[in-house]
């Protein structure tokens, strides 16, 4: 049997993300272009776990949550949960940030003509509107999006994707109920 929906083991039940209002998601990788090059592409695995324990130690910088995948041997990434595009910005310009760092040694090796194609780089960043998104989780702990936001039974959402899609928090509600005053 699981632990309540919070818990760490699955729940019995289905629920959803408590996600109201836009949702910032920050896709963020590499790829590892040749495996006998582990001298430059090593550091750039081991980069991204400082990057998060920075970000858990200062939750003020507004990552919300995160989960760490693999798409295959050679390309490992990161989805991310922010609170907004704003603190997601200001935490990739921040200068007291190992971000900073790890981005100033790679465009110090790009100047000197050191980057020789021995690991990719990506991101992807979307803010995705409220009645974008949607989510079910099936005897599962939080996850995702709803261990970014929170986890609620599904019925408080709607038991069909396309209920789940039409749902507005309170705040996008008053804001459509004044555009039409």
């Amino acid at each position: 049997m699981g632990e309540s929906i919070t818990g760490t083991s699955g729940t019995a039940e289905r629920t959803t993300a408590a996600a109201e209002g836009d949702v910032v998601v920050l896709l963020i990788g590499m790829r590892i272009n040749h495996f006998w090059a582990v001298h430059h592409w090593l550091p750039v695995l081991l980069a991204m776990p400082r990057m998060l324990r920075e970000l858990r130690r200062q939750p003020e910088r507004g990552l919300l949550s995160h989960v760490l995948l693999t798409a295959s041997p050679r390309t490992y990434y990161v989805v991310q949960y922010w609170e907004s595009k704003e603190k997601l910005y200001a935490y990739a310009h921040a200068a007291d940030t190992f971000h900073h760092t790890a981005w100033s040694i790679i465009n110090r090796k790009e100047r000197k003509g050191k980057v020789r194609g021995h690991v990719g780089l990506w991101h992807e960043a979307y803010i995705v509107p409220e009645g974008s998104y949607e989510s079910i989780y099936a005897d599962m702990p939080a996850f995702g999006l709803a261990a970014a936001h929170g986890q609620i039974p599904l019925q408080r959402r709607g038991m069909r994707a396309r209920d789940r899609f039409a749902h507005r928090s309170r705040k996008e509600r008053a804001e459509v109920a004044s555009d039409l005053t």
